[in-house]
């Protein structure tokens, strides 16, 4: 699967509304097809830096990068943004969430 956490610092006279600003983007997306999840975090160090983390089958990844609602959403954010977004977008063995091995509740 395509595993991706992208960081965004957003703006801040914008972080309040920020997830609902990208409510569109985010229900858009996880509908798409090979679309295995897309969560939105906030930090609790910075409570203007939002984190993401998606994840979508290795197939899928083109499609959503090229998808309307991805244009859309990037250029709904942009005047809501102090920065570039951080990246991280890898290739990893799995289909979702798995247990923790390290930490089972019984």
């Amino acid at each position: 699967m395509i595993f991706i956490v992208v960081k965004y610092q957003v703006l801040p006279e914008h972080a309040e509304g920020f997830i609902e600003a990208t409510r569109p983007f985010t229900e858009a997306t996880r509908a798409e097809p090979g679309n295995i999840f897309f969560e939105w975090s906030r930090s609790v160090e910075d409570p203007n830096e939002f984190v993401l983390v998606e994840a979508f089958q290795d197939d899928a990844g083109e499609a959503h990068v090229t998808s309307e609602h991805f244009a859309a959403g990037l250029a709904s954010m942009r005047p809501l943004l102090a920065a570039t977004p951080k990246i991280v977008s890898r290739l990893v063995d799995g289909t979702g969430w798995e247990p923790m091995g390290e930490l089972v509740i019984d």
